[in-house]
């Protein structure tokens, strides 16, 4: 007696059919699992067999065959309990066996029967939904990430009885009833930018960077405010849509970090330390997992002291910071993931921590900054649009009990242009303007003759690369969004080359 029960595996963020076909026949007793199954997955007849007996059905004494379709591709995980369960089940005329094909089921089971929480709960949902299911079934506590799904019924259940309970009798269980706009919270911020004392110019230079998803570079002595500025980024950035927080809970539920609540509704802010390895910046590994650069997906990725960063993992950011994505080859199988973050990095003027932080320019000269900024290649640096100084905090501003602008006042600024983006780039996610192309920027950014002059005089006394010049265009075009203006004028221009001052030590 055969029956196939629909269940999902992944691949990358995204989920994929696999038909689960378990075959109850006569023969020896036998219970085996095929379609390259891993280690986890092969344990799933023992997870099954304890389950049954614990919740009152004993598993029948014959040969039990369990193919995981497609057979061809790698399985891991352990979402195959429940629908092998179910197909046991349906042979001992527990639940009917021609409902099986309704749903897609999803679920580790419990010694006890529980059901428990799985990897990648609502990129199967979507594709149930595209399949045309009419649901899905997962734990209670997949229950509001797969609810994310708009207008697709969702079953968060306890136990296998209730599972039971809606196959015999459909009525007798209903949906979920969370509607995606539930699960989206008003975000809440550790870090708000009136209590950053002093530090105007880099303030602003951060109001550029989020209005327009630039990278930014602050280099600074210690104490001087950069990791506690960095971490004031995120309450001056736009809320995330209902878009933006699909595609991170997608990453997150992958990689098996999904919060209590069940979605990930606010814009992260990820912090590896320097000692990351290539795999844990930009994923990777035996069986590819997101990096920090794609849990950083539509948030913040913050490399403080950059220099102490390996130079190989440095050099891997290189795809993620152009393209928004980053492809992990391994022999078997190539896997892309969505990374399309703003990168906030941070350093010392020199090696000697020391040096810089007294009141002295002179602290540093030009050799040893050039021997320590060495570290950092001049490509990489190329696709960092802002390049800050961030000096010693002075005393005045130290003890001053005035407060600065507040993050809301100046989320509210870049929020009025990051509307002007969107309806320059509607198609576009993130619609920002530190994404377009080189031929856009030749299309969006007119400047007039002044600021042609500009623009001359920082490639040839400069020496500005052609990238560099790209991206100055493209700091200025955020400038003049954020003056609500549409023609990019000469102090746009003056203020994004004031934002490049490492080009001068790569000649």
């Amino acid at each position: 007696m055969l029956f196939k029960i629909a269940c999902a595996a992944l691949h990358g963020i995204e989920a994929y059919r696999v038909d689960v076909e378990v075959d109850v026949s006569l023969g020896l007793p036998h219970f085996v699992i095929v379609g390259l199954p891993d280690a986890s997955v092969r344990e799933s007849k023992e997870r099954v067999r304890a389950a049954l007996n614990n919740c009152g059905w004993e598993l029948p004494a014959r040969k039990i065959t369990v193919n995981l379709a497609p057979a061809d591709r790698r399985k891991e995980g352990s979402s195959f309990d429940l629908p092998i369960c179910l197909g046991v089940l349906a042979s001992l005329g527990v639940c009917p066996g021609e409902r099986l094909s309704d749903f897609l089921f999803l679920a580790e089971v419990a010694l006890d029967g529980r059901l428990k929480p799985v990897r990648g709960a609502l990129a199967s949902a979507l594709l149930a939904k595209r399949q045309g299911q009419a649901g899905i079934v997962v734990p209670r506590a997949n229950e509001k990430e797969a609810a994310l799904v708009a207008g697709f019924p969702v079953f968060g259940l306890e136990d296998l009885g209730q599972v039971i309970g809606l196959l015999n009798n459909p009525g007798s269980v209903a949906p979920s009833a969370l509607e995606p706009e539930d699960l989206l919270q008003p975000a809440v911020y550790d870090a708000d930018f009136r209590e950053v004392k002093g530090q105007p110019h880099v303030k602003r230079a951060l109001e550029v960077a989020a209005a327009g998803g630039h990278n930014i570079l602050m280099i600074g002595p210690p104490g001087a405010g950069k990791t506690m500025l960095a971490r004031c980024l995120p309450s001056i950035l736009p809320g995330p849509t209902l878009e933006e927080v699909l595609e991170m809970t997608k990453i997150y539920s992958v990689a098996g970090l999904l919060p209590d609540g069940g979605t990930v509704g606010v814009r992260p802010f990820r912090s590896p330390h320097h000692t990351v390895t290539d795999a844990g910046l930009v994923g990777g590994g035996v069986k590819p997992r997101p990096g920090e650069v794609s849990l950083a997906h539509c948030g913040v990725l913050f490399l403080d002291e950059l220099p102490e960063f390996r130079r190989s993992v440095l050099e891997d950011l290189r795809q993620p910071l152009e393209e928004g994505r980053v492809t992990v080859s391994r022999l078997a199988l190539s896997t892309t993931y969505p990374c399309a973050f703003t990168l906030v990095a941070a350093m010392n003027p020199c090696g000697d921590v020391f040096h810089g932080a007294g009141r002295s320019e002179d602290d540093c000269t030009d050799g040893q900054r050039s021997r320590y900024y060495s570290k950092i290649s001049g490509p990489l640096l190329d696709r960092i649009d802002i390049q800050i100084d961030v000096p010693a905090v002075k005393f005045k501003d130290i003890i001053s009990k005035s407060e600065g602008e507040s993050s809301d006042d100046i989320r509210r600024r870049v929020c009025r242009a990051r509307a002007r983006q969107a309806q320059r780039f509607p198609d576009r996610l993130p619609a920002t303007n530190g994404r377009m192309t080189p031929r856009e920027v030749k299309r969006l950014c007119p400047v007039c003759a002044e600021s042609e002059k500009l623009l001359d005089l920082a490639v040839t006394k400069l020496g500005f690369s052609a990238r560099a010049y790209d991206r100055v265009l493209k700091v200025a075009r955020t400038c003049a969004d954020l003056a609500d203006e549409d023609l990019i004028r000469p102090v746009h221009v003056s203020e994004a080359i004031q934002y490049r001052m490492m080009d001068k030590y790569y000649p």
